[in-house]
């Protein structure tokens, strides 16, 4: 559980369910999507990345990485979105999303979502979409680099700062690791429902923001027919409607 302790104390203050969240973020969607799933009261703090609010100072006293999603509980501040729903489904127990049978496999499939996502969803995101659009200024760049501790952000950041594109290795890496992933979960699918069987776990949640952004980036799932029934199927839920449409209804016109 990523608990840590913030330098902008103004949010140990807080009462209840608060969430830093940016609209068009994959990891923010799982978060938003669990929340709508309990039922549970939250107070929204929309953190629009387009025009880099979390690069400042306040926001990096929050989460020290300046990334979204942000959770603070009852004054206690929670990063890392998949750490975040697990720690959801656990304090509000009802409705459970764990898998009944495996929990343990259900936790591998959130820790796999969020092994991949600097060194795969990131690169393959960034380069083909949304690099061009979040572009900082000289200013803006002196800015996080000042703000930055994490090394990998920045190597990641560094790679598309000024005139720089992300390379043909970069996104060959980022392909590859996603084809093995996506043929993982297309066998996982195999004849049933959901990830786990025919439970819809935190597993599935985990997973469809990363189909609809990748799917806006024009990510090609042709070949995986399970995937597409899967997300097809999801896509009627109250939760992704609300938690992922509603902020974000098309990622390929962001």
């Amino acid at each position: 559980m990523a608990v840590i302790t913030p330098t902008n104390t103004s949010v140990q203050e807080l009462n209840g369910l608060h969430l830093y969240h940016g609209d068009m973020s994959n990891c923010s969607m799982r978060v938003r999507m669990t929340l709508i799933e309990k039922g549970l009261d939250w107070t929204s703090h929309h953190i629009d990345l387009k025009k880099k609010e979390n690069i400042s100072e306040e926001y990096f006293g929050i989460n020290p990485n300046g990334l979204v999603p942000t959770l603070v509980h009852d004054g206690v501040v929670h990063i890392e979105s998949n750490d975040i729903i697990d720690y959801l489904d656990n304090t509000f127990p009802h409705p459970s999303l764990r898998a009944l049978d495996n929990n343990a496999e259900m936790m591998e499939w959130l820790h796999l979502a969020a092994a991949i996502h600097l060194p795969a969803i990131k690169p393959y995101v960034y380069a083909t979409k949304i690099a061009k659009h979040l572009k900082k200024t000289r200013e803006e760049q002196a800015q996080y680099d000042a703000l930055q501790a994490n090394d990998d952000l920045k190597e990641f950041h560094a790679k598309h700062k000024g005139s720089r594109q992300f390379s043909d290795e970069d996104v060959g890496k980022a392909q590859a690791i996603l084809a093995e992933c996506h043929v993982k979960l297309e066998t996982a699918l195999q004849g049933q429902d959901w990830i786990m069987g025919e439970q819809f776990t935190l597993a599935d949640i985990s997973w469809i923001p990363l189909y609809h952004v990748l799917l806006g980036c024009g990510y090609a799932y042709d070949t995986y027919p399970n995937i597409q029934r899967w997300a097809a199927a999801l896509q009627e839920k109250p939760s992704f409607q609300q938690g992922v449409l509603k902020w974000c209804p098309d990622f390929s016109k962001v």
